[in-house]
């Protein structure tokens, strides 16, 4: 009777296993690029079930964002691109995600602020670029671009070549004319008329010596030869220039980015795929457009990648990256 009870046990977990969808496995290990302390550090994802699986360069937005999508500056984590890495490799695509230069594990090849400039970080994402190219692991290779990562994603492909380009929460408009707006009725009228005379110097590469305190943290000496780098980039031109097949995503409910600048980055690329993700924020979530749940959002590491926005990413890199 024990005999009969551990078979029957044994027969019905093996039919529980059958019945259970299978979850793709895979393996992370460490990559890097460059030499000395110019090294960036990463993490290659590699799914368990392919053999020779395309691979994806990740590239973080602005500020202090790490390679999994967090911040020092923000309370808790919400894990963003770690998990749209997993999101990946459970749809057969290996992934490359990175701490850039100053941040996470690369924090040593970090550059003093006045010597930092919008192309290093464009540089940086070439050589990853060419990294992964070269790689014979990989059978084709696309980039990811999120918010100011979709404008390094496209800069560093003006002179670099994927197989595919996948915008998400990403500006048309250059950084000034962003700011400009940002700003609109938020300043004292006398500190507008400052701001509005020190963005319109910088615009025309021209520093600005005397910064009135209340405007010092955003125009502060030593980060105006970075902020000068950046302003003549309008990633809505530099998108035109590219030719491997494009999707533009962008989510309805993102406080950061509006909807308006993925429509116009599609008008710049009419070749380009526009996905509006009804329902989800900046950070790739399904959040209501409400202040409270969106800032909570941000420290969530529970809150699952929006599930739409996944179909559709995945449906665009299966028809798009191809064996080499």
């Amino acid at each position: 009777m024990q005999l009969f009870t551990i078979a029957r046990q044994i027969v019905f977990g093996t039919l529980l296993l059958l019945l259970i969808p299978a979850r793709a496995e895979f393996v992370q290990t460490t990559i890097t690029v460059g030499e000395g302390v110019n090294t960036l550090y990463g993490s290659l994802l590699v799914p368990g079930h392919k053999t020779k699986p395309p691979v994806v360069l990740i590239i973080a937005g602005s500020g202090p964002t790490d390679r999994d999508g967090n911040s020092p500056a923000l309370p808790g984590k919400n894990n963003n691109l770690k998990m749209l890495a997993e999101e990946l490799a459970i749809a057969g695509f290996a992934s490359v995600r990175f701490d850039k230069r100053g941040i996470g594990e690369s924090f040593a090849a970090g550059k003093a602020e006045e010597d930092l400039r919008f192309q290093t970080y464009v540089t940086d994402v070439q050589s990853w670029i060419q990294l992964l190219n070269k790689d014979p692991r990989f059978s084709g290779v696309a980039v990811i671009g999120h918010s100011e990562g979709s404008t390094l994603g496209i800069m560093a492909l003006q002179n670099e070549s994927v197989q595919a380009y996948v915008s998400v929460a990403g500006p048309a408009q250059s950084a000034s004319k962003i700011l400009r707006a940002q700003l609109a009725n938020k300043l004292p009228p006398d500190l507008a008329k400052l701001n509005e005379s020190i963005l319109t110097s910088m615009e025309k590469s021209e520093f600005v010596k005397d910064v009135p305190a209340p405007l010092l943290a955003l125009y502060r000496p030593s980060v105006q030869g970075y902020l000068m780098s950046w302003f003549p980039i309008v990633p809505a031109d530099a998108i035109k220039k590219l030719a491997m097949p494009i999707a533009i995503f962008q989510g309805d409910t993102d406080i950061q980015v509006g909807v308006s600048q993925a429509v116009q980055l599609a008008q710049a690329q009419p070749k380009a795929e526009l996905h509006v993700i009804k329902g989800m924020n900046h950070i790739m979530k399904t959040v209501p457009a409400d202040n409270a749940q969106q800032i909570a959002s941000y420290s969530d590491p529970n809150l699952v990648l929006d599930a739409d926005f996944i179909k559709k990413l995945t449906s665009f890199l299966k028809r798009n990256l191809v064996a080499k």
